[in-house]
């Protein structure tokens, strides 16, 4: 539809293989004149703008960690310490489908639910937990290899969920294929109970940290981005909702505004002006910390 009405286009992506399905109209896309951006969210989305705001700052880049999730404020909601905030069916994709990650310069595919890892976050939180998760930084790997030796993306959650969803995994409920004569399969299934049992509606928060480390002016430096956003009760938007649909909207305003002038089906890290989109950002009350270490 965009292409045909040669009118610009944003959407929340999220899934890798229409993603790419998404690229092979990049010259078409370019012939009538269209900017196309996949991947508009928060992650994918955000973090690969936050991502590539700190390697901008850096004369060379070599290391990047992106640590995000949404989790309810209170820990003890159920077994999973989660709720709803987005599609049960986009939760079951990124933990079910291999991650795409660069390890000592090169390309790598691992298992979603791998090498989890411990992060602090400021309080109420604490210590969480974080692991491989799929489709959370959509074209970065491909933008930046070649270019720095490590990049991951783990989402975080309590300490506790990883274990109880690999349970899952390992008894079958990711599994597509149905049942002996029946219309249903385990996926299937795990998808209509979380959909059942998990609450809606709860208060949440969305934590976020991209650390990106290289060298300036010949010395060892870190940048990080540090983000603890809430829900928004007064208007009745969730931490989630804030932090993936106002990227979005950036994103379309600064098409709508000339802010953004490349064409075809772009990469955001390579197209977008990461200052006046953390600038936008601020302007919605989304208060992002970044520190810079550089080591003497």
């Amino acid at each position: 539809m965009a292409l045909s009405t040669r009118t610009h286009f944003v959407d929340l992506g999220g899934n890798e293989e229409l993603v790419r399905r998404q690229f092979l109209l990049d010259e078409l896309a370019k012939e009538r004149g269209v900017s196309i951006i996949p991947d508009a969210g928060l992650a994918p989305g955000m973090v690969s703008l936050l991502a590539a705001s700190a390697a901008e700052s850096l004369d060379e880049v070599y290391d990047m960690r992106i640590r995000v999730g949404g989790v309810p404020i209170d820990r003890e909601i159920n077994t999973l310490g989660y709720a709803q905030v987005f599609s049960v069916e986009g939760l079951i994709n990124e933990y079910s489908e291999d991650c795409t990650l660069i390890r000592d310069g090169k390309l790598l595919q691992l298992p979603a639910l791998s090498e989890l890892e411990e992060v602090e976050f400021p309080p109420p939180f604490g210590r969480m937990e974080a692991f491989n998760t799929s489709g959370g930084i959509s074209t970065l790997p491909q933008s930046y290899l070649n270019r720095i030796q490590h990049l991951d993306y783990k989402t975080v959650r309590y300490i506790g969920h990883c274990q109880a969803i690999r349970a899952m995994q390992e008894l079958g409920f990711f599994s597509p294929e149905k049942f002996n004569g029946s219309e249903l399969s385990p996926r299937a299934v795990l998808a209509g109970q979380l959909a059942k049992h998990l609450p809606v509606g709860e208060p949440d928060a969305v934590l976020l940290r991209v650390s990106v480390s290289g060298n300036k002016s010949g010395k060892p430096s870190q940048l990080v981005f540090d983000c603890v956003d809430y829900a928004d009760q007064a208007v009745g938007l969730s931490a989630m909702m804030r932090m993936t649909a106002f990227p979005a909207s950036i994103l379309g305003q600064m098409l709508a505004r000339g802010d953004i002038n490349k064409r075809g089906v772009l990469r955001q890290e390579e197209s977008v002006p990461t200052r006046l989109f953390l600038t936008e950002l601020s302007g919605r009350g989304i208060a992002i910390k970044m520190t810079e270490r550089i080591n003497t």
